[in-house]
């Protein structure tokens, strides 16, 4: 079977007889024919299986890699949740072996099923809690449980829009509102932009999101959360933005005055999975190289058996 395809190979490539004397235009057009194979992994209309299938998930790694690369830059990012990523395999393809003399009368006989490689499944978000880290900050909050700080975003447009976010490092600017390290107004439970005293002494946040100063309810922080966190996707500046078809439920998330939530990214296990990556990348580079090094000796050996 192997001599069969070598042979139906080698004539393609401009062979009028079995593999003898080599040389001449012949053999540069077989050349040429190896050639626009590995460049485009394609044999006379059929991709070359083994290529492609390593091509996949060489892809498939870097797209994992870039992810992992990601976390680890964001592990010092306040309130930042990690990405992951699944794999799936294309769906399996019935194989068959045409042009079969061996059985009168078939053309093309099934030999079995093959798989053409993998894809990346899903990027998801994991929005489990990070630790807290205790900063002793008036107007540093962390978050206990599921929900998300409000907060109302500005782009350089100009445009405002409601977005979400685990990061409580906020400050307060000069007239007293509460804002986040960007500039971007914390909301209240009124729908309104917080706005605090500048000359109070003391300022308190209880569980509930409250805000007193010197003992009297100035305002209280809006908490939000959702029903289905697949209904969230990552604006950037670590804020959410939901998509079509969140709905949005009461939080049960309580507010920590002087902490922050860390990102839930754990350093050591991003890195093991780096070098598996890696490790697996380097896997399919291999196996590309094994079929470079095959299509090479049908090249230019073959013609001297």
């Amino acid at each position: 079977m192997a001599q069969d395809v070598m042979w139906n190979f080698w004539r393609d490539t401009g062979k009028t007889d079995r593999p003898g004397a080599g040389g001449g235009e012949a053999d540069d057009r077989a050349a040429v024919k190896i050639y626009d194979i590995i460049r485009t992994g394609r044999y006379g209309g059929h991709m070359v299986k083994g290529l492609y299938t390593a091509y996949t998930g060489m892809r498939n790694e870097q797209r994992r890699m870039d992810i992992l690369t990601n976390n680890l830059a964001n592990s010092d990012t306040t309130g930042f949740k990690k990405e992951g990523v699944t794999s799936q395999s294309f769906d399996d393809l019935l194989a068959f072996r045409i042009k079969d003399s061996t059985t009168p009368g078939v053309d093309a006989k099934q030999i079995g099923s093959m798989n053409m490689g993998v894809k990346i499944g899903e990027v998801y978000t994991d929005y489990t809690q990070g630790p807290m880290k205790v900063t002793d900050n008036t107007f540093d909050m962390a978050l206990a449980g599921e929900g998300f700080f409000t907060v109302d975003f500005t782009n350089k447009a100009g445009e405002s829009f409601t977005l979400y976010t685990r990061d409580g490092n906020f400050n307060m600017t000069k007239e007293g509102y509460l804002v986040t390290q960007d500039g971007d107004f914390v909301v209240g439970t009124n729908g309104q932009h917080i706005r605090l005293s500048t000359t109070a002494a003391e300022t308190k946040i209880d569980r509930g999101g409250r805000i007193y100063q010197d003992g009297r309810l100035q305002a209280q922080l809006q908490i939000t959360d959702f029903e289905n966190y697949d209904y969230l996707e990552k604006f950037g500046e670590n804020l959410y933005q939901p998509v079509d078809g969140a709905t949005q439920r009461d939080a049960e998330a309580e507010v920590y005055q002087g902490y922050l939530e860390a990102a839930n990214v754990q350093t050591v296990y991003e890195m093991v999975q780096m070098i598996a990556t890696t490790r697996a990348y380097e896997t399919n580079q291999k196996v590309i190289q094994a079929h470079n090094d095959t299509l090479q000796i049908a090249a230019n050996q073959l013609g001297k058996i």
